[in-house]
């Protein structure tokens, strides 16, 4: 089996054996233009080219005498949207989930009733990564494109039309939109309305383990597969992350923390934060996802490690600047000798939801050091998470487990230190690529290799555990709320802030 997971500047593939072994990891890159402000957007073509390398370089593994592919099932990154003309020709790029141009728009929906009720209805927040917004964006700068537009497309829906012909999506990809009823499972005649769409205008849902046979002889021929290899639709990302972690459960929290991060739970059932913070995304028709996107996560440690790093430190040690980073961070108490950093160099999606918020120190003095900066940098990070995973308590009950992957898994110290801010066992699989084997697991489901997904814990590797030591959770505890009221008392100058950083461009 083959596990693709489509990411925003790489498509990864993962080769499995049939008990969902990693046999061999393959992985393909391409650009994110940034030529305006906000935007950030692929190439459809370049991206399309990658997912057919991967799965060729992985196929390239199997010897077809005597082996069999079974499957290729996927993961996406979600929220992404690109115009297609009638005979599906793309009129734009695609519209990653990381362009914010829709700001504006995002604002005035956010505080209109409508805002509030598509809220409700679709469990998706109103922000401007949301491909509703996105859509309502394009209706006022590129109302040219849209009168040619047929239809509205995700990647996923692209990438099926290019291997199969065909036009759908899969139910948790469409729930991440801002314009699929949770309640219904169909398009939401209020988003339509919104969007000045129509319903044949945006792909079919269908179940994630739907499969799709008969490749294109193009397709076929890029993959080098057999042409009625079975395709299954899979979900996105950050759900199949949950699932190939094995949080499948309410008592589990899946927490990734890569470029940016994320705090999910799954439930049996949708559920609406009344305040607005998180979202409800569906994995499959039985299961549903809890929680909230987080900009800021590794980039800010990067950029961090980038300005706050001795380099001179760094060629004396002859060690790389991460290294010896996560090994100065070890060594200041936590707390940072009472300096907060709030992390918001992206605006922030999860908990606040205002592109306008920016990152800050709180609390510095003379004595505070390079050192001490570090250590608050990483702290406010896992602070920001933890006011997204106190978010998620509320509305399902406090986990008796954390698991987490990501980037940031690598660096022992961070570990510890989220176990230590959460103030919850943390879990740390011994398998990074979470996504592919979440993918695989829902082909395995479609195929009838397995009854229900939570036969995952029984594909799942070994595992890394780290508990919250009490001297420590004890710091956390009277620092989480000034990290708070500091976030709560400067949200009102964040509008001034950023405009005045626009006029200073």
């Amino acid at each position: 089996m083959i596990g693709v997971d489509v990411g925003t500047t790489a498509t990864k593939a993962v080769l499995y054996d049939e008990h969902a072994n990693a046999l061999r990891r393959f992985s393909a890159g391409y650009a994110l233009y940034r030529d305006a402000r906000g935007m950030a957007e692929q190439d459809p073509f370049a991206l399309l080219a990658a997912v057919e390398q991967v799965i060729h370089d992985a196929a390239a593994e199997i010897d077809f005498a005597h082996e069999q592919l079974l499957a290729v099932a996927f993961s996406s990154a979600n929220q992404s949207v690109m115009m297609f003309d009638c005979h599906f020709k793309p009129l734009t790029r695609i519209i990653t989930w990381a362009d914010t141009r829709a700001e504006e728009v995002a604002k005035r929906l956010k505080h209109s009733p409508a805002g509030s009720q598509i809220y409700a209805q679709t469990g998706t927040p109103i922000h401007p990564m949301s491909p509703l917004t996105k859509i309502m964006w394009l209706n006022q700068t590129q109302s040219d494109k849209v009168a040619q537009a047929a239809y509205f497309v995700g990647i996923k829906s692209f990438l099926f039309h290019q291997f199969f012909g065909v036009f759908k999506t899969d139910i948790s990809m469409a729930s991440c939109t801002g314009m699929m009823n949770i309640q219904t499972g169909n398009w939401d005649d209020q988003a339509l309305s919104l969007t000045n769409l129509r319903v044949e205008q945006l792909p079919a849902i269908v179940s994630g383990t739907t499969q799709e046979r008969g490749l294109t002889p193009e397709a076929q021929a890029q993959m080098g597969i057999p042409v009625d290899t079975p395709f299954v639709y899979g979900a996105f990302d950050g759900a199949l992350s949950n699932l190939g972690v094995g949080a499948i459960k309410q008592d589990t929290v899946a927490i990734t923390i890569g470029t940016s991060a994320g705090v999910r739970v799954v439930t049996d059932h949708p559920v609406i934060d009344l305040q607005q913070r998180l979202f409800c995304y569906a994995l499959d028709n039985d299961h549903w996802v809890i929680g909230g996107p987080i900009n800021n996560g590794g980039f800010v440690y990067q950029w961090a490690v980038h300005h706050l790093v001795d380099a001179n430190a760094v060629q004396h040690e002859g060690t790389d600047p991460y290294t010896l980073a996560n090994h100065v961070i070890a060594g200041v108490p936590a707390g940072a000798h009472g300096l907060l950093f709030h992390p918001f160099l992206g605006g922030e999606r999860a908990p606040l939801w205002n592109a306008d918020a920016r990152g800050s120190f709180f609390g510095l003095s003379p004595l505070h050091t390079r050192d001490d900066m570090l250590r608050a940098v990483m702290e406010g990070i896992s602070m920001n998470i933890a006011t997204v995973f106190e978010a998620v308590s509320d509305l399902v009950g406090k986990p008796n487990r954390v698991t987490a992957t990501g980037g940031f898994a690598r660096s022992v110290v961070w570990r510890q230190m989220l176990a230590d801010v959460l103030d919850c066992p943390v879990n740390i699989p011994k398998s990074f690529e979470s996504g592919c084997l979440g993918a695989v697991t829902m082909a395995m489901k479609s195929l009838g290799m397995i009854d229900h997904l939570d036969a995952v814990n029984y594909l799942m590797g070994g595992i890394d555990a780290y508990q919250p030591e009490p001297g420590a959770v004890a710091v956390y505890h009277r620092y989480l709320p000034v990290f708070k009221q500091v976030e709560k008392l400067l949200t009102p100058a964040y509008l001034a802030i950023a405009h005045l950083q626009k006029q200073s461009e």
